[in-house]
C-alpha cells in the first residue's frame, strides 16, 4: 500500500520532538544536492564583497545596532 503525504502527517503528529527533528534532519539530508558551480559563485561573491568591504566601497554596521535592531522586534 502505498503512503500518501497525508497519511505520513498523521503519523509525524505522533512522534516524539526528537523523533521530528531526526526526520526533519534525515529530510534536509536527502534534499540537499551540493552543486559545484553553485558553490564556485558564492565563493565569488564572498571574495567580492570582503575586497569592496576592506576598500571602503560598502559601508559596515557596528554589531550593537545590529544587535539592538533585532531585539527590539
Amino acid at each position: 500500500m502505498k503512503t500518501t503525504p497525508e497519511k505520513l502527517s498523521a503519523e509525524i503528529k505522533s512522534l516524539t520532538d526528537v523523533e521530528k527533528l531526526k526526520l526533519v534532519d534525515a529530510i534536509l539530508a536527502d534534499l540537499y544536492k551540493p552543486d559545484p558551480e553553485i558553490d564556485h559563485i558564492w565563493a565569488d561573491e564572498a571574495r567580492n564583497r570582503w575586497a569592496a568591504y576592506k576598500a571602503g566601497r560598502i559601508p559596515s554596521v557596528p554589531y550593537q545596532d545590529v544587535m539592538n535592531k533585532y531585539r527590539n522586534l
